[in-house]
C-alpha cells in the first residue's frame, strides 16, 4: 500500500493545485529552442489533461537549466507546447510568486492552466532545504496561501532537496501526480518486491553508478544476476587480473575508473557467482569488428563491444527472468559495426515475459533506435533520480510526499 496520496484521493473541481513537474527539455544551443518535448509531453498527457478535465485551476511550476548553463531559459516556449500538446489556451507569467504570478493565479477560472516562470530563476530554488527549511522559503510562503493542493510530478527532480519539491508538502494537503505515481510504482516492482529470478543488467560508462548499484541490489537479496557489459564490464574484468591491453587500461584510468578496482573485487569475492563478465569482445581493428575471446587478451585494439558468446550467455540468463532492470549500453552501440551486443541484449528483454525496467539516455536513444519501446515494461527518464534509487537512497522529494500534513481538508 503506498505511503502517499494519489489524485485519486482528493476533488479537485474549481481547487487552485499547484503542480511541479519535470519540463527540463533538450535546448538547441543556437537556437535556445526546445529541440524534445518528450517530457513535456508525458505530463501533459497524464496529470495535467487530467486536472484541467476535471476541472481545477492549475499552476504549473517546472524548472529549465540552471542560472549560467546553455540550457538555461524561461517557460514562455514551454507553455506554448504544453498549449499546442493539450490542444487548448495555456497561460504564462513571467514571474514565480511576486505580484504578477499571484494575480495571475487568483484570476484563473475551473479547467484553466497557468505556467508559472522557470522557478530557478529564483536564486533560492537550487540551495538543498530541510522541509521545515524550505516551508520557510519565500517561495512557499508566497504561493502556499493561495493554493488548495499541491501535486508533486516531478519523480526525475526527487533526488534534489529544493523548496519546489518538498517545501509546500509541509504546509498544503500533497499528491503524487500520475508521472510520479507510476514511477514510484514500476521501480516498486525492480526493487522493493521484485519477481524472482531477478536480472540487473548494468553497462555504459558509469562504472561508480553501476557499482553501487550491484552493491545494493546484491547485499539486499533484489538481484540474483548482474550482468556486465560496456566500459563497467571491462571495470569488471580488470578486477579479475585480466589485462585488457594498454590502451583499454589507459582509457579506465583516464576516465578515473580504475579506483574502484578494489570494490568491485571485494564484490566479486562476495558475491561471484551472481556477477557475470563478459566472455569475448569486439575490437575494432582498422574500422572493421573482430571477436576476440577474453583469454586472447591483452589486445592493441579498442574494445568497442561485447561479442555473441557473451550475448548467448546473457540472453539465457534473460529469458529465464521474471524481472529485469537494464541501465546502460553494451558498448558503442552509436557506430552500426559494434552495436551487435547492445542490440541483441535490449531484444533478448523485450522477448523475455519478464516485467523489465530501462532507464538512461543511452538506454533509451538505443531502445528508441530499434523500436523496441512497446515491448519494454516501463521504461524511466529520471536520470539522476533514478540512479540514487536504484542505489537504495531515500529521495527528498518522494520521502516528503509520503510525511506530507494531512491536517487540512480539500
Amino acid at each position: 500500500m503506498a505511503k502517499y496520496k494519489t489524485l485519486d484521493d482528493f476533488n479537485v473541481k474549481d481547487k487552485v493545485v499547484l503542480v511541479r513537474v519535470d519540463f527540463n527539455s533538450e535546448i538547441d544551443p543556437a537556437t535556445k529552442k526546445v529541440s524534445s518535448d518528450v517530457r513535456i509531453k508525458a505530463h501533459a498527457q497524464t496529470t495535467i489533461k487530467e486536472l484541467a478535465e476535471k476541472g481545477a485551476k492549475t499552476v504549473i511550476l517546472a524548472h529549465q537549466g540552471r542560472k549560467g548553463d546553455p540550457d538555461y531559459t524561461t517557460l514562455k516556449q514551454h507553455s506554448e507546447i504544453l498549449g499546442k500538446l493539450l490542444k487548448c489556451p495555456v497561460k504564462y507569467v513571467d514571474d514565480v510568486f511576486g505580484e504578477k504570478a499571484k494575480a495571475a493565479i487568483k484570476a484563473l477560472q475551473g479547467g484553466e492552466i497557468l505556467v508559472l516562470e522557470n522557478v530557478r530563476s529564483w536564486d533560492g530554488e537550487t540551495k538543498t532545504k530541510t522541509v521545515d527549511e524550505a516551508a520557510k522559503s519565500e517561495l512557499v510562503k508566497n504561493l502556499a496561501p493561495l493554493a488548495d493542493l499541491f501535486v508533486n510530478d516531478a519523480f526525475a527532480a526527487a533526488h534534489r532537496g529544493h523548496a519546489s519539491m518538498v517545501g509546500f508538502t509541509a504546509v498544503l494537503p500533497s499528491a503524487a501526480g500520475r508521472i510520479m505515481e507510476r514511477e514510484l510504482k514500476s521501480l516498486a516492482k525492480a526493487l522493493e518486491k521484485p519477481e524472482h529470478p531477478c536480472v540487473y543488467v548494468m553497462g555504459g560508462a558509469k562504472a561508480d553508478d553501476s557499482l553501487e548499484i550491484s552493491k545494493y541490489v546484491l547485499i539486499n537479496g533484489i538481484a540474483d544476476y548482474v550482468l556486465t557489459g560496456g566500459v563497467t564490464g571491462q571495470l569488471f574484468l580488470a578486477s579479475k587480473g585480466v589485462d585488457l591491453g594498454k590502451g583499454n587500461l589507459g582509457y579506465l584510468a583516464k576516465k578515473e575508473l580504475t579506483g574502484l578496482i578494489p570494490g568491485i573485487k571485494a564484490l566479486e569475492d562476495q558475491f561471484g557467482d551472481k556477477v557475470d563478465v563478459p566472455l569475448d569482445f569486439a575490437l575494432d581493428v582498422k574500422g572493421e569488428r573482430k571477436e576476440i575471446p577474453v583469454n586472447k587478451l591483452p589486445t592493441e585494439y579498442s574494445i568497442m563491444d561485447i561479442g555473441a558468446k557473451t550475448v548467448e550467455k546473457y540472453a539465457n540468463i534473460i529469458a529465464k527472468a521474471k524481472s529485469i532492470v537494464v541501465s546502460g549500453p553494451m558498448g558503442v552501440y552509436e557506430n552500426k559495426e559494434f552495436n551487435y551486443g547492445t542490440k541483441a541484449i535490449l531484444e533478448a528483454i523485450a522477448n523475455s515475459k519478464a516485467f523489465s525496467l530501462a532507464g538512461g539516455g543511452n538506454t533509451i536513444s538505443a531502445i528508441e533506435e530499434y523500436g523496441l519501446q512497446k515491448k519494454m515494461g516501463y521504461i524511466s527518464t529520471a536520470g539522476g533520480a533514478l540512479i540514487e534509487f536504484l542505489m537504495g537512497k531515500k529521495l527528498p522529494g518522494v520521502v516528503a510526499l509520503e510525511n506530507a500534513v494531512t491536517k487540512r481538508k480539500i
